[in-house]
């Protein structure tokens, strides 16, 4: 489908896009802004983290991988992307880890909320949470939060890249492209980070790194059952029983078990290796994008009647918004 660029080109000697005018919300003035509405309403809110990988990758590896990402994707598509959520919610494991920064569940899921509030009061009422960081079990939970809260028409997607390519993310043995099997900060990830943002990674400085749990980390079979391990190492990449953040006590916590913040061999990564998926990563997204948008152009939702019960009268009054001669969101609930 599209033609893809790995590693993307620099714009005066930048690769990203964070600071050229009109692809993030923020570099966008309201003029702007109203006139991308009226012709493609859909966001991207890249959510990452911040958080520790290891001696040659930037410690914002999870955002920058999603922020590429959706870059690429924008471009081929019309569509916004909002600037990132930087610090994001972290499973027991991964605490006191240098490095890192925990947010716990309860404000990371305000944050998300508020975030959905204020785009959805803007006009962007089409949002993909576009998920770069193992909190795949948190995001749904802030999106349902909103809707049950305001119960007004909106498209609220969460979408975890690792899970849509989850075959190219496996290691040979499993029909991957890999040499070791999909962990953290390792030969996969620190591959994607090569083709996306090689200007932050030193290769040089690269450590290999085994992080083993205590249950057995071999192939499972029972009965027709199959399964690479017991526990996945995040994005539900090889499907297996029990997903990465599905535990407390399978594995040590990362200051002990794995200090380096590395869990696998980054020394293998290649950019070539992860192209192929991106290839098809990208080309899905702009798929999705297209077809919501066909579904529903810009200013269409889904039909009031058949999403919620509020007063017609009052989601009427909330589509228009306040400076339409209807309402904020904010009448229904503050806080978020």
């Amino acid at each position: 489908m599209g033609k893809w660029e790995f590693p993307p080109k620099a714009t005066n000697q930048v690769a990203g896009k964070m600071e050229v005018p009109g692809v993030y919300l923020q570099t966008m003035n309201m003029t702007q802004i109203n006139e991308r509405l009226k012709t493609n309403d859909l966001i991207i809110i890249p959510v990452g983290s911040t958080e520790c990988h290891g001696a040659a990758q930037p410690i914002g590896e999870d955002t920058f991988l999603v922020t590429r990402m959706a870059e690429q994707v924008a471009a081929a598509t019309g569509c916004t992307i909002a600037m990132p959520i930087w610090y994001g919610s972290h499973p027991y494991n991964h605490l006191g880890m240098p490095g890192t920064v925990v947010v716990p569940e309860e404000v990371f899921l305000a944050n998300l909320r508020a975030v959905i509030a204020g785009l959805w009061n803007m006009g962007f009422r089409k949002q993909i949470f576009l998920n770069g960081h193992g909190q795949e079990e948190v995001i749904p939970n802030a999106l349902h939060q909103w809707a049950k809260k305001y119960q007004v028409p909106s498209v609220l997607i969460s979408l975890h890249w690792e899970t849509v390519i989850h075959q190219h993310l496996k290691d040979k043995a499993h029909g991957g492209p890999f040499e070791t099997k999909f962990q953290h900060a390792d030969e996969a990830e620190c591959s994607y980070s090569l083709a996306l943002f090689p200007e932050f990674c030193d290769m040089t400085k690269a450590e290999d790194n085994t992080g083993a749990g205590y249950l057995p980390a071999g192939d499972i079979k029972v009965g027709s059952l199959e399964f690479a391990s017991h526990v996945d190492g995040g994005g539900e990449v090889y499907h297996n029983p029990i997903k990465g953040h599905e535990h407390v006590g399978l594995s040590g916590i990362e200051l002990s078990v794995y200090p380096k913040g590395v869990i696998g061999r980054p020394t293998l990564a290649s950019a070539e290796k992860a192209i192929p998926g991106l290839n098809d990563l990208l080309d899905y997204m702009v798929k999705l994008v297209g077809d919501i948008m066909t579904k529903f152009p810009a200013g269409t939702l889904p039909p009031t009647e058949q999403v919620t019960q509020r007063d017609p009268k009052e989601v009427e009054a909330l589509l228009k918004g306040p400076l339409k001669g209807g309402k904020h969101i904010y009448t229904v609930a503050y806080p978020p």
